[in-house]
């Protein structure tokens, strides 16, 4: 029945021309008017999360136009002059100079190495992040407000010292950058490396892959164009390459449909045993590697896989 009624909400919301973006528990929902929204959207939203116990924050929920803009995410959404451009929020950004201005403050003592092995995760995650927006601008604005951070933690350290020999202490030339906040570390094998502070301005922007406009996650005949889309936008993300190579190695390096070798030639897809339309979780235990052809077989034609015994 709630299958049905899903169903029934998207074929209800593409006649209206209403669009979703959902993340978790947490979605924006477009419309034509803010009557539209308000009479007709609302109250069939209110009414699908009753029948599941759940219901709508009013903290949360808000109508807007989208020339006046919203934030969602940690992003703002906006048109401007009929352009729709996401961004950073202000909210979001502020929060984050913040939280670094604090872990620089609270290591005044700590070595210059110990700092950036502490700031590095922080600014690469918060990039990282939103390098799929239009965030260029606002990368370069918090890299600059950065810098002055670390030039009063570097004062406070050396308070008698001129400028000169705190920038020469503490910041270098890489290749064609200047003012890099960098020093020399001790490697594993007994040389001398230099490790830099990771740069939010040289973070390269990649925008999100679009979704099919009928995609629909509740349709178990979607499962497979999920699971791609799931695999292609996760592949950066070091987590999940961990977890692709220990399916991999479990499976000794074969499809667990044919049993034949897979290798970056061939390509793999991440399939789900049990279907997370139907409540499969993204365990390990429920995952396994296939032949992106084998793949679709198991779709179409519905064929069952079983999980390898790691060699």
């Amino acid at each position: 029945m709630a299958h049905l009624d899903a169903k029934w909400g998207v074929a209800k919301a593409k006649k209206l021309k209403v669009g979703v973006i959902r993340y978790a528990d947490d979605f924006v929902i477009t419309g034509a008017s803010r009557e539209l929204l308000e009479d007709v959207i609302k109250p069939w939203v209110e009414n699908f999360l009753a029948i599941r116990g759940l219901r709508l924050a009013k903290a949360k929920t808000k109508i807007v136009h989208v020339d006046e803009g919203f934030d969602f995410l940690g992003w703002n959404f906006r048109k401007y002059t009929g352009k729709l451009l996401i961004k950073p929020s202000k909210k979001n950004v502020k929060a984050f100079y913040k939280k670094l201005g604090t872990a620089i403050s609270d290591n005044l003592g700590a070595t210059q190495e110990n700092l950036i092995r502490l700031l590095n995760p922080m600014l690469r995650g918060w990039a990282q992040y939103h390098s799929p927006v239009v965030a260029k601008q606002t990368f370069s604005r918090l890299e600059s407000l950065l810098f002055w951070r670390l030039m009063r933690w570097a004062k406070r350290r050396h308070p008698t010292k001129s400028a000169d020999w705190i920038r020469k202490k503490y910041w270098r030339t890489v290749g064609n950058r200047h003012w890099v906040f960098a020093c020399q570390v001790d490697t594993e094998l007994g040389n001398k490396a230099t490790m830099e502070l990771y740069s939010l301005a040289g973070t390269a922007i990649e925008r999100h892959i679009k979704i099919k406009g009928a995609f629909n996650p509740y349709d178990p005949s979607w499962e497979m164009y999920g699971e791609t889309l799931r695999k292609e936008r996760m592949v950066k993300n070091m987590r999940y390459r961990k977890e692709w190579i220990r399916l991999y190695v479990d499976q000794d390096g074969k499809c667990a449909l044919c049993g034949y070798a897979m290798d970056f030639d061939t390509g793999w897809h991440d399939h789900h045993m049990q279907y997370r339309v139907a409540g499969g979780s993204d365990a390990l235990g429920n995952r396994v590697l296939l032949h992106p052809n084998c793949h679709s077989q198991v779709h179409n034609l519905g064929l069952k896989v079983t999980k390898p015994v790691p060699v």
